[in-house]
């Protein structure tokens, strides 16, 4: 992907024997949408003509004043490697508008694009590295997914052992095509599990590359005749799958968050960066871990932070500092889950980061110890307090929090809000096998 014009677009489109067009955007949970059509129509899509009905969209608008249209990002035009080389399907990536050409307030590219403005302003560029985890399942004989396995590989398996190996390598020689640079892949912990780790890019380019990683995985599994779930805990008894970001400010090309002379390599804006994040965590989680299922992966054992605490290079504490100097000075935020909006995500962080910077918020002092084995006690003497343990508590915290409502906006937050308040009691009223098996015969 490069920077294009209009008549970079057409000449592509012709040399590379393009006839069909993808037209994406995500909605307010994070799922990838779009609308195909073949080339003929792109002087229509070239103007920004191409509509669709944002009545069918949970969370959009409403039935009365439902036309909303799709404007082209140029820049992240690109060929699916895994379709047809003859008559090839290319993508864009689409910002939504209203008619009237004003931009939709409940698109989550907007959002995420009105804070690195905000950012630009402060004169810092906002840059982000995503560790993306899933599994690989096999399906039933209808091609339907399940949470089977027959392998039993863990952290840095190799073939034979890792089952997953082959089609791992197809999703990161197939992203790099794309565009993307992977900077390395691995097995993770559970049976199953895998990890693709992006190189550090601008946090628009970031947030569109993990959508993009989301479909290609998916794409590529399929062909090796495997489903890849992004649920963030599918299986009990075993690691969940993360979304770890690694967050960088730079000003001027410099990194704004190293200091050599200071204890921990943390510049003020660093430290103020992490007391931000921290004041407005609990309201953020509603976001970084937006599913009922989110809060079975925020439990103690299995890796996933638990307690809202900061470390150099420990990684029991929900934001760590990797032993990294100069350049590569980063701040790692370690709770949001491969479920997650990644453009509401980056630009709640961003925003509460810089919140942080404005009003020089400190955090509190670096815990070194691992906080899983600490005792409630000595937890509560360094007054380290814990994310919500649902997906309920998360979505009271965010109503609280008048900051983060105002950086997602008054449309997004009632439409989140209420979205999550009827997912929770939809869950909260149904019956889970969990229960039949411990009480049916028992009782």
């Amino acid at each position: 992907m490069g920077s294009y014009t209009k008549q970079d677009i057409r000449r592509m489109i012709e040399e590379e024997d393009v006839e069909f067009i993808r037209l994406q955007f995500t909605d307010l949970f994070g799922s990838l949408k779009n609308i195909a059509v073949t080339t003929s129509q792109l002087d229509r899509i070239l103007e920004n003509r191409i509509s669709f009905d944002g009545a069918s969209i949970q969370g959009f608008v409403g039935i009365e004043d439902s036309d909303l249209f799709l404007h082209p990002d140029l820049d992240t035009f690109c060929i699916f490697p895994w379709r047809p080389q003859h008559g090839k399907v290319a993508r864009f990536i689409c910002d939504v508008y209203y008619a009237d050409q004003t931009p939709f307030e409940g698109d989550p590219r907007f959002i995420l694009k009105k804070i690195l403005a905000q950012a630009e302003e402060m004169g810092y560029r906002f840059d982000v590295g995503p560790e993306c985890e899933f599994f690989l399942f096999h399906t039933d004989d209808e091609g339907r997914p399940t949470t089977m396995t027959h392998e039993n590989a863990g952290y840095f398996d190799v073939a034979p052992v890792d089952f997953g190996e082959n089609a791992r390598r197809d999703m990161v020689l197939t992203l790099e095509d794309m565009g993307y640079v992977v900077e390395a892949s691995h097995h993770e912990e559970a049976p199953a599990q895998h990890e693709i780790d992006f190189r550090y890019d601008e946090a628009l380019r970031t947030a569109d590359g993990v959508m993009t990683a989301r479909l290609a995985i998916k794409a590529i599994a399929k062909r090796h005749g495997l489903h890849a779930s992004f649920m963030p805990k599918p299986k009990s008894g075993v690691s969940g799958s993360g979304l770890h970001l690694n967050l960088s400010l730079s000003k001027g090309g410099m990194n704004v968050f190293y200091d050599a002379s200071d204890e921990h390599h943390l510049s003020r804006e660093g430290y103020w960066f992490i007391g931000g994040i921290m004041k407005h965590i609990r309201a953020i989680t509603a976001v970084t871990n937006p599913l009922v299922n989110s809060y079975k992966r925020l439990v103690p054992g299995y890796e996933a932070p638990v307690y809202i605490a900061w470390s150099v290079t420990n990684r029991s504490p929900l934001i760590r500092i990797p032993a990294l100097d100069g350049e590569g000075r980063r701040i790692e935020l370690r709770n949001p889950d491969s479920a997650s909006n990644p453009y509401l995500v980056l630009a709640v962080c961003l925003a509460a980061g810089l919140d942080g910077i404005r009003n020089q918020i400190m955090p509190p002092k670096a815990v070194e110890g691992n906080i899983f084995e600490m005792t409630e006690e000595e937890r509560m003497k360094q007054e380290i307090r814990c994310l919500p343990e649902s997906l309920r508590e998360a979505v009271c915290e965010l109503e609280q929090d008048a900051f983060i409502c105002g950086v997602l906006g008054e449309h997004v937050t009632r439409q989140f809000i209420s979205a999550k308040k009827k997912e929770w009691e939809e869950y909260r009223c149904s019956v889970s096998s969990w229960e039949i098996d411990r009480y049916l015969a028992r009782i």
